[in-house]
C-alpha cells in the first residue's frame, strides 16, 4: 500500500489545444509547446523529459538519450470550462454539468448596488480588466477615495483589488467573503479572488495575500474520501480555497512557487506515514507569467521547477507515487485574449516501485486522477473517472 501520493499541479501549464478550443476562443492554444517553439532548441526540461513530458508534446526540443523513467499521458478537461475551480474539482472527482457564469460587460447594476449597500461604500471599475491594469489606472483613485476595486475576466471570477496597507488586508478579505455570499444562484461564479496589492502611485504590484472564495463543493471529492478513511491530507498552496477547507486535514499556504516547492519537500521529508496525499498547486505560472504573456518568466518558471524535481524524487519513499498535472492552459504567446486556454494538461506519473516508459494515452477526464488515487488507496470507488492503476504497477497491487 502505498503510504502517500504527492500530487502537483503546475497551474495553467497546458500541453495543446483540446478538440473543443475554438467554442472557447483559444485555437491553437498550446502553452508549453509555444514556449519550446520560442525559446528554441537550447532551452530544454531534462529532468521533466526523464519523466515522460517529450513524448506528449510536438517539440523539436528532443533529448533523445534521456531514458523515460515515468509513465506519461495527458487528460482532457471533460467540465464545460477552463478555469481552477473547474480542473482541480474534476481531478478531485467532480465533473461540471453547466458552466459558472461569466460577465463580458461586467457585472449588472443590481448586484454591484446589493455589494455596495453590503460593504457600506461605492466601488470602482466594474469591468473586464488585466489584474495589473486595473490597479495602475484605479490604484491611486481607490487609495483616495477607499472605494474597492472590482473587475472580472473572460473566466469565472469576481475580483475585488485592495491596497494591503491603507485599505488593509483583513478587510477585503471580509467584503470578498461578502462577495461570496451574494454571488449564488444564476451568478454564483467559479470563485471570488481578493487581490491585494502594495505600493504607490506609479509603482504599485500585487501583493503575495491572494485569497480564492469558491463556491461549496456540490459532491464528494477524493479528499473527502481520503479524510473520512481516517487519512491526512496535506493542501499546499491556494489549494484549501479552491475546495474550501473540506476534506483537508492540514493546509499551508504559500508566497509564489518557490515556497511552494520548499513546503512540499518538508512534507515529504517529515516522512509521516498517515500523510497519504500531499496536495500542490504552484499559482505562479498563470497569476504571474501566463495571463501576463510573460513568456520567459514562464519558461524560467518552469526551469526552476525542473531543477527542483531531482531533490523531490530523491526524497521519495520506495512506495509514494509522484503525479504532475495541471488544471487549464494559460498560453503566455496568445494574442487573441490574456485569459486561460483550452488546453490538454499533462498527466506525469513516477514511483520507485512503478513501470516505466509508460504511455497512459489520452484521458478523457482529469477525474482519472480521482479514480486512480481511490483505487491505489483501497478507499470507496469515485462516481467519475476511470483508474490507471493497472497500467502503472509492475506487478498486481
Amino acid at each position: 500500500m502505498a503510504k502517500r501520493i504527492i500530487l502537483i499541479v503546475l497551474d495553467s501549464v497546458g500541453v495543446g489545444e483540446l478538440p473543443d478550443a475554438a467554442v472557447y476562443n483559444d485555437k491553437g492554444a498550446n502553452t508549453l509547446g509555444h514556449i519550446f517553439d520560442t525559446l528554441g532548441q537550447s532551452y530544454t526540461l531534462p529532468n521533466l523529459a526523464k519523466l515522460g513530458l517529450y513524448k506528449i508534446i510536438d517539440t523539436k526540443n528532443h533529448l533523445s538519450n534521456i531514458e523515460v523513467v515515468g509513465c506519461y499521458g495527458k487528460m482532457m478537461t471533460k467540465s464545460p470550462a477552463k478555469d481552477t475551480t473547474a480542473g482541480h474539482w474534476e481531478m478531485s472527482g467532480i465533473i461540471l454539468k453547466k458552466p459558472f457564469p461569466t460577465y463580458p460587460h461586467g457585472f449588472p447594476k443590481e448586484i454591484i448596488d446589493k455589494f455596495e449597500k453590503l460593504i457600506g461604500t461605492k466601488v470602482l471599475g466594474n469591468r473586464v480588466a488585466s489584474g495589473t491594469e486595473i490597479i495602475k489606472q484605479l490604484g491611486a483613485q481607490h487609495q483616495k477615495t477607499g472605494c474597492p476595486i472590482v473587475y472580472t475576466s473572460a473566466d469565472s471570477v469576481f475580483q475585488i483589488a485592495a491596497h494591503e496597507e491603507s485599505f488593509g488586508l483583513n478587510r477585503l478579505y471580509e467584503i470578498s467573503q461578502i462577495a461570496r455570499d451574494l454571488m449564488q444562484g444564476d451568478n454564483a461564479v467559479g470563485r471570488i479572488i481578493a487581490r491585494p496589492f502594495i505600493g504607490t502611485e506609479g509603482n504599485y504590484t500585487r501583493a503575495a495575500n491572494r485569497r480564492d472564495y469558491s463556491l461549496t463543493l456540490p459532491e464528494t471529492t477524493i479528499l473527502d474520501e481520503i479524510k473520512r478513511s481516517g487519512k491526512k491530507v496535506v493542501a499546499i498552496g491556494k489549494i484549501e480555497d479552491v475546495f474550501k477547507g473540506r476534506g483537508i486535514t492540514t493546509a499551508v499556504h504559500t508566497k509564489g512557487n518557490l515556497n511552494g516547492m520548499d513546503v512540499t519537500l518538508n512534507e515529504i521529508n517529515q516522512s509521516n506515514q498517515k500523510q497519504t496525499l500531499i496536495f500542490t498547486n504552484l499559482i505562479d505560472f498563470d497569476m504571474l507569467w501566463g495571463h501576463r504573456r510573460n513568456v520567459d518568466a514562464y519558461a524560467k518558471g518552469l526551469k526552476d521547477f525542473d531543477d527542483f524535481l531531482p531533490k523531490l524524487i530523491k526524497a521519495l519513499s520506495d512506495d509514494d507515487i509522484l503525479i504532475i498535472t495541471a488544471d487549464h492552459g494559460c498560453d503566455p504567446t496568445y494574442k487573441l485574449h490574456t485569459d486561460h486556454t483550452r488546453e490538454y494538461v499533462p498527466l506525469l506519473v513516477y514511483g520507485k516501485k512503478l513501470k516505466r516508459n509508460i504511455d497512459l494515452g489520452i484521458r478523457e477526464t482529469l477525474s482519472d486522477i480521482a479514480q486512480t488515487i481511490s483505487a491505489i488507496l483501497g478507499i470507496s470507488k469515485m462516481k467519475n473517472g476511470n483508474s490507471f492503476k493497472g497500467l502503472i504497477f509492475k506487478e498486481k497491487y
